[in-house]
């Protein structure tokens, strides 16, 4: 099936996306966003090349023309800017804290008797000026050593980054003390500044690389879930084999407490499967011979055998991994305004530093030493760092979050279109219904027996996937065993089937399918189906040589939390709305029953983007849920797509958001995060900003000197990711009360 994206652009870039290659990098020697911007940049100059860098998780999600660029000429390009790149399967996973805990160590132990020798003067040793330049060497030269070695890389290629800030803010405060001592000239020294600047911000890169790694976590532990051995069977004999040898169709021996290896259906045996880590629902699921289970969930009780239906990178939990790297990768449209300030922020900062010295020195007629200690404030305190992380940590924590629960949240683009929807089309069947239809009601004709109407309608049913016709195929195999062939079989989609059946010219479906054979309904017959449609059953009529033989009434009981799942749609300011290929009647009593004041009945699956397009051409912001084939053209032409996880492929891939489980709720869960990640990136956006604009007057004022300013902007960056590890706290339950 094809599904027409070009509605929405995000789509279009995904499917382009699609037609060409993706690989992911990881970048190392990032230290702030401005270096991000650079790689990016450099990236994105190489012909069929579309490259995001994301500084928080420190890979770069690269889609590129195979016939235009390769994996080397990436890689290449990368290293070309003064930055390392390769390939994750050959990046060993390492503490990211761990490079800095020797050199913070080593600042702190010597910075601490500088402080006392500059703030101190009675604890002054005799010659103490000599011992604080011995003191603050190290410090400077080795505790620093990562800022003037990015410092000199990115000079190398005509760029100054944060590391050039610190690089000549902390080697000035070292060279003009060095110069004071050497010289015995009688002004103030700078070793403490030196020192204490060097110590704080590589505190604060230690509580960042730490806070970063939390916020990164929930996609670890989806990678950690999956079993890695599985009891395959073969030649009726139990073989341990590693999950990665399992194929298609392999079958394998699932005990009491085991994670199932991968995804598959039970062949034999009964038991409760422990789904939460995929869907987020505490309480296990039944399974039997013939229903589904995904790999990594847990067999809580009775012994499955399994038939393998999908391994490696197709299991559901590959795809849900995939998808919410591909989100924490992406980028939030208000994350451009900030790259594009942290790409040119350095250099104007380095200028203001500049201005500000010359401006004491001329126009103040300040001592040097009050010029110097201004100049070396701007630098320090202006740093973007927390404009860098502002929206790739809140991201990462938010859509690692959203797995945790069973919401996979396609891309950071979809933060936006869930604070403008206005209005939300739920699908009826599988969405508000279990999607499991049972025959409720036969009704024949007169002078035909309900038998005959049975066997007449389920054999020709029999070829056709329908929900419907599989319903009324089930009762009939469970009555007779075996049916009729049907011949000629043909199905007119939305309305009913048309088959020979025994010799005899068959019609099931919609009662407005008697009509283009010219069948009258009796009366009778005709009250009965609209009682029948009244209370919520969908009713099909069926018809033989040209005579009514009689009607199947066939129900979907509506899901337990279906009401409350719109109430809290309701609560977050949502219009809801069913769409349904039903008829009015029915579609009416199952509104009814789950609080809907809005119905579309009567819409053939063709029509169903077409109605989500009238309603954006009302001027509404439209978020639409389904769970079927039928509905991914809509799920596509809606603003805002929602894919019940239980429903097909097709659907999930046409959707912006995926319900992994088949609880309603968790639309109004996912659009309720969602928000709050949102809210959590602007909020990080405007602190950044703020403390930005705010500080860099200070230090120009000379009312920040730059031990207070290192602290502040190590104390900026820091605020930001635990402000963003706030998302992990949660809790729809909690939402709920």
């Amino acid at each position: 099936m094809t599904v027409d994206t070009g509605t929405k652009d995000t789509k279009d870039a995904r499917d382009h996306a699609q037609a060409r290659d993706r690989v992911e990098l990881a970048i190392g020697g990032m230290t702030c966003a401005s270096c991000a911007a650079r790689i990016e940049k450099r990236l994105n100059k190489l012909p069929g090349v579309d490259a995001t860098v994301n500084f928080a998780s420190e890979h770069a999600t690269v889609v590129f023309d195979p016939a235009e660029a390769s994996v080397d000429q990436l890689i290449g390009a990368v290293e070309a800017a003064g930055y390392e790149a390769s390939l994750p399967e050959a990046v060993t996973e390492e503490d990211p804290a761990r490079p800095y805990r020797l050199r913070l160590v080593l600042a702190i132990a010597l910075s601490i008797p500088l402080a006392i020798f500059a703030w101190a003067p009675a604890a002054r040793p005799p010659g103490w000026e000599w011992v604080s330049l011995a003191l603050a060497t190290p410090v400077v030269f080795y505790a620093g050593w990562p800022f003037h070695r990015a410092a000199v890389q990115n000079a190398r290629h005509g760029a100054v980054t944060m590391d050039t800030l610190i690089s000549v803010g902390t080697l000035s405060a070292w060279l003009w003390s060095t110069v004071v001592v050497a010289a015995s000239i009688s002004t103030s020294v700078y070793f403490d500044t030196a020192g204490a600047i060097t110590a704080l911000i590589l505190l604060g890169r230690y509580l960042e690389a730490k806070a970063k790694r939390r916020s990164g976590e929930a996609i670890r532990k989806l990678l950690e879930l999956g079993a890695k051995d599985a009891h395959l069977l073969r030649d009726g004999e139990e073989v341990l084999v590693p999950v990665e040898a399992l194929a298609v169709g392999d079958r394998f021996i699932v005990r009491p407490g085991e994670r199932i290896p991968t995804d598959g259906v039970v062949v034999s045996g009964t038991s409760s499967v422990d789904e939460a880590m995929l869907t987020g629902e505490p309480v296990p699921v039944d399974v039997g011979p013939g229903d589904a289970v995904v790999g990594a969930t847990v067999n809580t009780s009775g012994r499955l055998v399994v038939e393998a239906t999908r391994v490696g990178s197709s299991t559901a939990l590959a795809e849900i991994t995939r998808l919410v790297a591909e989100a924490q990768a992406g980028k939030a449209p208000v994350q451009r305004l900030a790259d594009r300030v942290s790409a040119v922020f350095v250099p104007i900062v380095i200028g203001v530093s500049l201005l500000t010295l010359i401006g004491w020195l001329l126009i103040g007629g300040a001592a040097p030493t009050a010029a110097f200690t201004a100049a070396v404030a701007v630098i320090v305190i202006a740093c973007p760092c927390a404009l860098g992380l502002a929206t790739p940590t809140a991201l990462m924590v938010g859509t690692g979050r959203g797995a945790e629960l069973g919401i996979v949240i396609r891309g950071p683009e979809v933060l936006e279109q869930t604070r403008q929807v206005t209005t939300i089309v739920l699908d009826k069947t599988g969405t508000l219904t279990e999607g499991k239809m049972v025959v409720s009601g036969l009704v024949p004709a007169d002078d035909v027996e309900e038998d005959e109407l049975l066997r007449l309608a389920a054999a020709a049913e029999d070829p056709s996937e329908h929900p419907i016709a599989r319903a009324v195929v089930a009762l009939g195999r469970e009555r007779f065993g075996a049916l009729p062939h049907a011949e000629e079989f043909s199905a007119r989609t939305g309305l009913g089937v048309e088959a020979v059946v025994d010799g005899r010219a068959v019609v099931v479906g919609r009662l407005s399918m008697l009509e283009d054979w010219a069948i009258a309904l009796p009366d009778r017959l005709g009250e009965i189906a609209a009682s029948l449609e009244s209370s919520g059953s969908t009713v099909v009529a069926v018809a033989a040589d040209g005579g009514v033989v009689g009607l199947v009434a066939v129900s979907d009981r509506i899901k337990a939390t279906s009401r409350k799942a719109v109430a809290e749609l309701r609560e977050l300011g949502l219009d809801p709305v069913l769409l349904t290929g039903d008829n009015e009647r029915a579609a009416q009593a199952v509104a009814r029953e789950v609080g809907i004041d809005r119905v579309l009945a009567g819409v053939l699956p063709g029509e169903k983007a077409a109605e989500i397009a009238r309603l954006q051409e009302m001027g509404e912001v439209v978020a639409m849920v389904g769970d079927g084939v039928n509905d991914a053209p809509a799920l596509a032409q809606a603003d805002l797509g929602l894919a019940i996880g239980t429903g097909t492929d097709v659907a999930i891939e046409a959707s912006d958001l995926t319900l992994v489980a088949g609880d309603l709720r968790a639309a109004a869960d996912a659009i309720r995060l969602s928000r709050r990640t949102l809210r959590t990136i602007k909020g990080n956006l405007l602190w950044a900003f703020a403390y930005n604009v705010a500080a860099i007057p200070l230090a120009v004022a000379g009312i920040v000197n730059p031990i207070i300013a290192a602290g502040a902007m190590a104390f900026s960056s820091v605020f930001v990711v635990t402000n963003s590890l706030r998302l992990r706290r949660f809790s729809p339950l909690e939402d709920r009360r």
